[in-house]
């Protein structure tokens, strides 16, 4: 919006964008995104987004009424919350997610602190936020043609390439506004009727860009940075949801400021953080940082000279230090060594980690296969997996990935057994990795944990041997899960009483396992 005040006599000249108006033209920019996104990931897609549209602006009409307040629902802005915190969801996710997304987002967020203009987060990201710590399994778990599989930016953080090409028209896993040239003709839109700010997306976007170039790892490749650019979030955060008026700094400066910041923190979540979706919570970052922005980013009004009319007041020049106050300082300080020491700490053990990681994996191979003497690698083995692309193995393991496959030889160099390094991204608390050892023939020599965070007491309990031993000596082609327990068939593996989304997760990837040696090992291929 035009950011001059014109200070007249009564009466004032209106602008003729109304609420309602701006809030109709964002859902209009969202149209293509909203389009594509359903033609790409199916028809519920449109039903994850009917849902949370209806539950946000029902939960803002049932509010109204409650508190007897004036209809506020009409404006349109429940609305657009409702589509954004829709499009930042996958379009498999059950259908009470997004409504209880948008409950949370429009009660809590928005209606609790006021109404609209008085949340002092945005909404949208504060309801997908809200999903992903609370429903973290479920809502991030992808499926796309019919198949789970990894985001293009998973793909991208384990090492392997990615189709850009596929990102920018958004034809690839992710959520339903994944297409990045939908997103951007639509903020294109925005931004040309001056209803957001420039200074605010194209901040995002140059800091982002400029932290992926130096601390990405790949230096400024264009390729690599139009994959992050074209992932996890970075258009729709920048044009849609950072712009938001009521959660950025007024000024420009200040406006370029909070970019910056959400496009460097964006960044530092994307390089170090654990998951490689992580744009939302930058954005609530800067978006809490707003009101300390807009109290010390001042602009100096043109010819304003505030020291030399101090001085002719005849009042005494400020020092630097009196002109700063010190909490700016303390927490400058503070952000700064702290930055400084975690980066520090993690340059110097990531080697040693990484180091650990491989011994750990190697003590866990001849674990499994015990026959073995050493443990060796296999060039066809390790073409197999680069063949699979970090992508998620198989249609009927869950979210299984085949990490590491090696051979298990005794001391006369003759192969005695194989061992196979599975993930699976359904565990209760995250990932699930395993070490499956098995025979020549493909008979279960052993199973052990190289990642296991589960629930303490329910969970962890898959890692006792009165769980995994089921397992060893067993000759099939694949497991099934008994919940109720008291399975005796050969194929029947007991679920850990309470736990068992782990014990199906280390079903799923022992079955992922066999199937990679019987497609990959068995007889020797």
């Amino acid at each position: 919006m035009n950011n001059m005040i014109n200070i007249s006599a009564s009466p004032h000249t209106r602008d003729s964008w109304t609420t309602q108006k701006i809030m109709f033209t964002v859902v209009l920019t969202l149209m293509p995104a909203t389009i594509m996104g359903v033609i790409f990931h199916g028809i519920h897609a449109l039903w994850v987004i009917l849902a949370s549209v209806i539950a946000a602006v029902g939960t803002e009409f049932v509010f109204d009424k409650i508190c007897k307040k004036k209809d506020t629902w009409t404006d349109g802005s429940a609305i657009v919350t409702g589509l954004l915190l829709a499009l930042s969801l996958p379009g498999n996710v059950p259908l009470y997610l997004p409504i209880l997304g948008s409950i949370f987002a429009i009660l809590v967020v928005k209606c609790f602190f006021g109404g609209l203009g008085k949340n002092f987060i945005n909404p949208a990201l504060a309801g997908r936020c809200f999903l992903l710590i609370s429903f973290s399994m479920t809502a991030t778990t992808y499926i796309y043609d019919g198949v789970s599989t990894a985001t293009p930016l998973a793909v991208l953080k384990a090492g392997d390439a990615v189709n850009v090409t596929r990102m920018f028209l958004g034809d690839t896993s992710g959520v339903i506004g994944t297409s990045v040239v939908a997103l951007l003709a639509g903020g294109l839109v925005l931004w040309a009727l001056d209803l957001i700010h420039g200074e605010i997306c194209f901040s995002v976007i140059i800091g982002f860009t400029l932290f992926m170039g130096i601390f990405g790892g790949q230096g400024f490749d264009p390729k690599f940075l139009l994959a992050h650019l074209c992932g996890g979030g970075v258009i729709m955060g920048a044009f849609f949801m950072a712009t938001d008026y009521t959660t950025s700094p007024i000024s420009k400066l200040g406006q370029m400021t909070y970019g910056c910041i959400i496009g460097v923190l964006g960044g530092l979540f994307r390089c170090f953080g654990g998951a490689a979706d992580s744009f939302s919570y930058a954005i609530v970052i800067g978006n809490l940082l707003t009101p300390l922005i807009d109290t010390y980013v001042v602009p100096t009004p043109f010819a304003y000279r505030k020291e030399m009319i101090a001085l002719q007041n005849g009042e005494p020049k400020k020092s630097l230090k009196e002109r700063i106050p010190k909490p700016v300082v303390v927490l400058a300080v503070i952000t700064l060594v702290a930055g400084v020491a975690l980066s520090g700490v993690y340059t110097l053990t990531k080697d040693t980690i990484d180091e650990q990681k491989r011994a750990q994996a190697a003590a866990s191979y001849l674990e499994v296969v015990p026959s073995a003497e050493a443990i060796v690698t296999d060039e066809t083995l390790d073409q197999a997996i680069a063949d699979l692309g970090g992508q998620v193995y198989g249609s009927g393991y869950g979210r299984a990935f085949i990490k590491e496959a090696v051979v298990g030889k005794d001391t006369a160099g003759n192969t005695v057994g194989y061992a196979v390094s599975v993930q699976s991204m359904d565990g209760y608390d995250g990932g699930v990795t395993i070490s499956l050892g098995l025979d020549l023939e493909g008979r279960v020599t052993g199973i052990a944990f190289t990642e296991l965070h589960e629930t303490p007491g329910m969970g962890m309990l898959c890692g006792d041997p009165e769980f995994k031993d089921q397992f060893v000596g067993r000759f099939v082609d694949a497991f099934t899960l008994n919940k109720s327990g008291g399975g005796t068939s050969e194929e029947e593996i007991n679920s850990v009483s309470g736990a068992s989304t782990t014990s199906g997760a280390v079903v799923n990837a022992v079955n992922a396992g066999l199937d990679f040696f019987n497609n990959h090992m068995k007889g020797g291929n």
